[in-house]
């Protein structure tokens, strides 16, 4: 896993940093911007379905050039998809998905929002989504994040009118948002929503439309435009030397986990919405005309933008310290607005222009990375004014709720630092995603509080209120309390502060597989949050399974240090499968949670706490051949999987594919979507085929049909397609009962293929020449049955086989059948002997 690194790009857009945590420094060119975003008084929403769905060209465009408020509300988190930069896949990708978005939003300008919906897995229809979903409830979601965000205009990224003909995901969010658009205006629906917001009705909803929804540009050139709005956003920002489509670009390379870096470009862009519901603005350039965004909008606001227009107006670049005393009047008006949405939004943007005007610098920083309930850690407070304008710090309050009285007036740039201490509180709850604190459903998370639904993060809640007073007026700002340090290397190096349990324990391996009756001995790790822990440790284990010793002594002395204790477990005689957890007592308290940490260079450090457990399987499974050369794809547990039953199993690098290399392996594995990561594929591809007729057995897991980088998937004629079948209980007939692929060195049957898990497969071949022999059929409701999941051919004397079977979602679930289907796939035309 990889280290954060200091990245950061710095634009009149935002000050965008992978650690967040690090204050913002704005300069002049950024302060101004932040001045003309803070005279507009309008919103827009944009909705979609997942993480990198979003236009971040009209993100961009509308947060940049328009000046308003944009979201990006995203019904899910990612969890159902591919991981192309690490192992993290179901919950953990969707922590990293949602990092990876906030990312691209401090980058493009815009917001980020959710709802409770669980990414699934692909869906070919919308009724099968919401149905999963839960309709009613991820309806109540959009309509909770339309009365809270108040958008004037709510843009769909795709269409409500075509089920069935792209992820139902997608046209799902379409569905949900044209009815939430009505539904938000209506105090009858959801009302317990409106004890703590308002209805509200969106003036206008858009469908961000394109060519590629017409089926060709050909199509869409003669497309009736009537009601379509156009928008160039290719503008180019002088203050910043880039276009809006190079900052859409910068932003949606941040979607690192889908391999979507993106190349930026230049130049007049235009994007088409298409009216769906309001007014047709008579200008079609502009989606605001006729509403107004002025301060006027509000009552009490017309002063408030005479005095903000004349700071926007007379700006002075080289002291922007000069707009302070006109920015403090606005600020003490906005105060006394009656419409509390604006009054909020604008409070929090106003004192931020200040204290960057200011030039203050406010931080708190504690001297560790994490810290238990109870504990009390060493606070180092700076606070430093680098203008003439007279400041002073009054107090700061802890977020135990300490208030400690300074009374320092601030000259210019004179830096004060203070150490203070601070105890954590003895009931303030760990560090970890909120809606992944209880166990959900396949489609909804659960979150037990609705003051959390739809929020992007986990709240910091361990935090430093700074009182100030500016010009004579009391301004408080509060900072999360953070973790600084110095790497020789990468110079000042920020992470977020995170409270952890006293005690985590972990087994590394998630699955495991008992090939046989015989005992296996299972190392679990135990991590002290704090010095001189002392406890106990057992297993919790499935009927007929043994475990021994029953209890172990668990002492460690140093916070952060781990205990590594060894038990013994027995499988039954028979094929069986439940789940072990560790279970640790410290003084009378239980803990079963592992504590897993996030950290890659693009965004944020994250800890994430999920129970303890791994899935324990007896399988009846037998298997010829023992060495496996394994080639890495976008990343899978394959390997390690396959390691789990018994097989010497190692990594090839592209360079190393050699026919001398090649000759130890029984057979040769290649990861999923290596043909569409590993360009140097391209050059090995005769040596792999050479390799098999030989002899060798070639198994090629999953690749998509676009971004192919080899030139022949095959030693014969195979085309990829986009079928799939997604539902994992679609029955299963074997085309071929008495192939060696179903009868040796395992007897497979339709009961392999139960608890199966997300899907049957993904990117089937739809044609292929007569050398291959297709083994299962299977198909989804409604569709025609799909021959290409398992496809073998004979190729001199060995065999190479195609497959789309999702064994990467399967393995880490511990699916019984997968395993004994692989095993099958890597012995055929083997013997016995070659096992022993």
């Amino acid at each position: 896993m990889q280290k954060i690194i200091a990245l950061l790009f710095l634009s009149c857009f935002s000050s965008y940093t992978a650690k967040s945590q690090q204050p913002k420094k704005l300069n002049a060119t950024e302060i101004h911007e932040s001045i003309k975003k803070l005279n507009f008084l309008g919103s827009v929403l944009y909705v979609a379905a997942h993480p990198d769905d979003e236009n971040t060209r009209l993100i961009s465009y509308m947060a940049n050039h328009v000046k308003a408020r944009t979201a990006y509300l995203s019904l899910t988190r990612g969890d159902g998809g591919q991981n192309l930069i690490g192992p993290e896949i179901r919950e953990l990708l969707g922590v990293i998905r949602t990092q990876e978005l906030l990312a691209a939003r401090q980058i493009d300008g815009g917001e980020q929002r959710f709802t409770r919906a669980n990414d699934f897995g692909y869906s070919k229809h919308p009724d099968e989504t919401l149905a999963i979903w839960n309709k009613h409830e991820i309806l109540s979601d959009v309509v909770l994040a339309i009365r809270q965000f108040k958008p004037d205009i709510i843009i769909n990224r795709f269409n409500h009118r075509t089920p069935g003909t792209t992820h139902g995901h997608h046209t799902s969010s379409a569905v949900l948002s044209l009815e939430a658009f009505a539904l938000a205006n209506d105090k009858k629906a959801y009302p317990k929503q409106l004890q703590n917001s308002n209805t509200w009705q969106p003036k206008r909803l858009f469908f961000n439309t394109s060519w590629w929804f017409y089926g060709s540009k050909e199509k869409f050139e003669k497309a009736d435009k009537t009601n379509l709005l156009s928008l160039d956003v290719g503008a180019y920002y002088p203050h910043s030397g880039l276009s809006n489509t190079e900052i859409a670009s910068l932003s949606r390379s941040q979607h690192k986990s889908q391999g979507f870096g993106n190349t930026g470009t230049r130049g007049s862009q235009i994007e088409y919405i298409e009216l769906l519901k309001g007014d047709m603005p008579n200008d079609k350039s502009n989606v605001f005309e006729g509403i107004d965004t002025s301060w006027n909008r509000i009552p009490g606001g017309k002063q408030i933008g005479h005095i903000l227009q004349k700071v926007e107006d007379n700006f002075d670049f080289k002291n922007p310290s000069t707009s302070i005393k006109e920015l403090i009047r606005a600020y003490l008006l906005i105060q006394e607005l009656k419409d509390i949405h604006w009054k909020a939004i604008k409070t929090k943007e106003i004192k931020e222009i200040i204290a960057a005007c200011a030039g203050l610098y406010l931080e708190a920083v504690v001297d560790t990375n994490h810290a238990t309930a109870n504990e009390t850690v060493n606070l180092e407070i700076e606070v430093i004014n680098r203008s003439a304008s007279e400041i002073t710090l009054a107090s700061i309050k802890n977020a135990d709720g300490v208030s400690i009285e300074k009374n320092i007036l601030l000259p210019e740039n004179k830096k004060f630092n203070f150490k203070e201490t601070l105890k954590i509180n003895k009931n303030q709850l760990p560090t970890t995603p909120y809606w992944l604190t209880k166990k959900g459903t396949l489609g909804m998370y659960n979150v037990s509080s609705p003051q959390l639904i739809g929020k992007p993060e986990t709240p910091r809640t361990i935090t430093i209120l700074f009182n100030l007073v500016i010009e004579n007026i009391r301004l408080s700002y509060k900072k999360p309390i953070v973790y600084k340090t110095n790497d020789p290397v990468k110079g000042e190096v920020y992470k977020p502060f995170e409270i952890i349990p006293e005690v985590s324990a972990k087994i590394s391996e998630k699955v495991i597989i008992f090939e046989n009756d015989k005992e296996k001995e299972i190392p679990v790790i135990v991590k002290s949050g704090r010095n001189n822990l002392e406890g106990s440790i057992k297993l919790s284990s499935p009927k007929g399974w043994e475990i021994y010793p029953e209890q172990q002594k668990v002492s460690i002395k140093n916070k952060g240090q781990e205990q590594e204790l060894v038990f013994t477990i027995v499988p039954p005689k028979n094929q069986s499968e439940g789940s072990i957890m560790p279970i640790i007592n410290v003084n009378n308290k239980t803990y079963s949670k592992e504590l897993i940490e996030i950290d890659y260079n693009h965004i944020q450090y994250q800890t994430v706490l999920l129970p303890s457990e791994s899935k324990v399987v007896r399988l009846d499974i037998q298997k010829y051949g023992q060495n496996i050369g394994y080639i890495e794809g976008a990343g899978d547990v394959v390997p390690e999987s396959l390691q789990q039953i018994g097989y010497d199993v190692t990594t090839i690098k592209p360079e190393e594919i050699t026919p001398d290399n090649l000759k130890r392996f029984d057979a040769i594995v290649i990861g999923i979507r290596a043909y569409n990561t590993v360009e140097a594929l391209n050059f090995k591809q005769q040596i792999l085929f050479d390799y098999v007729a030989q002899g060798g057995n070639m198994i090629v897991q999953y690749n998509t049909r676009h971004r192919v980088k080899v030139d022949k998937i095959a030693p014969y004629k195979l085309n990829l397609s986009r079928d799939r079948v997604t539902n994992e209980f679609a029955e299963v007939t074997i085309l071929e009962p008495e192939h060696p692929l179903m009868t040796s060195p395992n007897k497979i049957t339709k009961t392999d293929f139960e608890g199966w898990t997300q899907e049957r497969g993904l990117y089937f071949p739809n044609e292929w020449s007569n050398d291959f022999t297709p083994i299962l059929s299977m198909n989804d409701k409604g569709e025609p049955a799909k021959k290409g999941s398992l496809l073998v051919a004979k190729h001199g004397k060995g065999y190479y086989i195609y497959t789309g079977l999702s064994f990467f979602r399967e393995f880490p679930a511990g699916v019984p059948g997968a395993y004994r289907l692989f095993a099958n796939m890597l012995s055929i035309g083997k013997n016995k002997q070659l096992s022993d």
